[in-house]
């Protein structure tokens, strides 16, 4: 098996994937940096959205196992003090594969259209003040937003920033796409739904800049300051994010001790 280890880059995560690598090594595994089958992320979820985007032009080939050095979060399926666990069990077993889906976005300015995917979210926020856009949904007229922002999120990331601003905590094994509004205002021209929409895999929204306005775009880690936005079009992507599962963690179990536990 060909692996590879990304961490967060603080002393606690280097550490741990320096203990990897050794334990690794007892089992005969290939580090292939380049080439990887599974990819280790060591740190939080933030971690393994970078180690995603690092490897994205493989991700029919490549599987990702989270090791959190903090509490579990929601691509983690380990602990910081189950490495040795965790490594007889690859060594050992054949992972079971789920594939979960993510957002494509294309974003068009003066120069040109750039293509971007997503694992959790893409946002658009004003730098100067208010945002002023429209919202189709399958090329029709849905409603001219104007507020704070708006979040565009996979189910993967409907417990992140969706979550915090109203938006529904949705199973990854749905194919959709979730539109929730940041602190909109609503008048006699702007008038908004006031919650989160979701969208099925064959269908598509585009927002619309209507004013001169300085946005950030921002693509799960990735920060994009844009002065000519035209439109931002969204909809599930054709590809799928996979991670290795060597033991059962059930994405509402995650949901409960993320938010509900004590």
């Amino acid at each position: 098996m060909k692996y590879t280890v990304i961490d967060r880059g603080d002393s606690l995560s280097k550490e741990l994937a320096g203990r990897f690598h050794a334990l690794a090594a007892e089992r005969k595994f290939i580090r292939s940096d380049k080439e990887p089958e599974i990819v280790i992320s060591i740190g939080g979820d933030g971690t393994l959205l970078q180690a995603f985007h690092k490897h994205i032009d493989r991700h029919e080939q490549v599987a990702f196992v989270g090791i959190h050095t903090g509490h579990l979060g929601f691509f983690a399926d380990w602990k910081k003090d189950e490495l040795d666990t965790l490594v007889q069990i690859m060594a050992e077993e054949k992972p079971n594969i789920v594939r979960y889906p993510l957002a494509e976005i294309e974003v068009e300015t003066s120069t040109g259209i750039t293509k971007y995917i997503a694992v959790n979210e893409a946002t658009i926020k004003g730098v100067d003040g208010t945002v002023v856009s429209q919202i189709n949904i399958n090329d029709e007229l849905f409603e001219m937003f104007r507020g704070d922002g708006i979040v565009i999120s996979t189910p993967s990331g409907s417990t992140a920033y969706n979550k915090s601003v109203g938006g529904a905590i949705v199973h990854p094994y749905i194919e959709a796409l979730q539109i929730a509004e940041i602190a909109s205002i609503n008048n006699r021209v702007f008038r908004t739904l006031g919650s989160s929409v979701l969208l099925p895999k064959h269908h598509h929204c585009e927002i619309f800049s209507r004013k001169e306005q300085r946005l950030v775009l921002t693509i799960d880690h990735l920060n994009i300051l844009i002065k000519d936005l035209r439109s931002v079009r969204c909809r599930v992507s054709n590809q799928k994010i996979s991670f290795a599962r060597y033991r059962p963690f059930p994405f509402w179990n995650r949901v409960r001790e993320a938010f509900l536990d004590v």
